[in-house]
């Protein structure tokens, strides 16, 4: 299962009831938190959310309103004592913002390391320690100013297991975790055996997709595919606010929706409001029309994704 919870859902300034743009993901006792803008920690507070033990940091992109937050979770980690490395990704100029963040945050108790997400994705336990199997985090281009780019998270899953097949072929049972897990095993005989030859085809997983911000962007809609949930740039309710939202790199609402529709989501949730936009809920039945299970997100928003049967 994946739990996700929105740490942040405003744009440019921050608000009373609005931490700027962050979302925290938890998969298999490991997790990604995806931005890091102002008061993110003090939303995560909020929503029951312990930042200290993140493995990744995946930035959509350099503006202010999504990493200024990054420096003060840096100081607070190193203050709860953590030793555990931290590893951080982002598009293009990654090591040199991140010089500039780790000379705010001072001396720390841990290495922070940075690496690249390529597009047709990194398997998190061939590169990371404890990952869950088949967790893959990519990342795609977007729409914005400068270098930016979104995330995919996807969570695989194995075909179901065929115990005839195991016995027959004189597997012990203490073994057949080891098949479940994508492992290879030794017959009766002590000739190697394949997961696939006693795993069912690969069965539906989960997926989870942050846009950051971005224009209507057909290679994010192509990412977007099938995803149980998109959490989408969605800064302007208003359809009279297209050309600005071009302009400035960003999506009503309306947008959002079609996202989600063409690209097949399950669920979408809107973020990244304008200040201007006070009331979300006013705007929400435009979206629904497009794609009807579009959500209003706020700070806090959470929700725990799992297997279908």
């Amino acid at each position: 299962m994946i739990d996700v919870t929105l740490l942040g859902t405003a744009a440019l300034a921050p608000i009373p009831e609005r931490a700027l743009s962050s979302a925290f993901l938890r998969c298999g006792g490991r997790s990604i938190l995806f931005d890091c803008g102002e008061g993110t920690q003090s939303a995560a507070r909020k929503a029951g959310v312990s930042l200290i033990n993140t493995d990744i940091i995946a930035l959509t992109h350099y503006h202010g309103d999504h990493i200024f937050g990054l420096p003060g979770l840096l100081q607070t980690m190193f203050s709860a004592g953590r030793i555990a490395p931290l590893y951080v990704t982002g598009p293009d100029g990654l090591d040199d913002v991140m010089s500039v963040m780790l000379r705010l945050a001072g001396d720390l108790s841990f290495d922070v390391e940075t690496f690249e997400t390529p597009d047709d994705g990194l398997w998190l336990r061939e590169y990371f320690y404890c990952w869950p199997d088949r967790a893959v985090l990519s990342s795609f281009p977007t729409n914005h100013r400068g270098k930016s780019q979104g995330y995919s998270f996807t969570l695989g899953r194995a075909g179901k297991f065929n115990p005839e097949k195991a016995i027959a072929l004189g597997i012990p049972v203490e073994s057949w975790r080891t098949i479940q897990n994508g492992g290879y095993v030794l017959s009766g005989d002590g000739q190697p055996v394949a997961p696939k030859t006693i795993l069912g085809p690969d069965r539906k997983g989960l997926k989870v997709v942050f846009t950051g911000d971005t224009t209507m962007y057909s290679p994010m809609t192509k990412a977007a595919k099938d995803a149980d949930l998109l959490i989408c740039d969605a800064t302007y309710g208003d359809d009279e606010q297209t050309e600005l939202a071009v302009e400035h790199g960003h999506m009503t609402f309306s947008q959002a929706a079609m996202t989600a529709k063409l690209s097949g989501s399950k669920t979408l949730w809107l973020t990244h409001y304008s200040q201007r936009v006070t009331r979300p809920e006013y705007f929400l039945p435009g979206a629904k029309k497009i794609f009807p299970d579009t959500v209003c997100g706020y700070d806090g928003l959470s929700v725990t994704l799992r297997f279908e049967e």
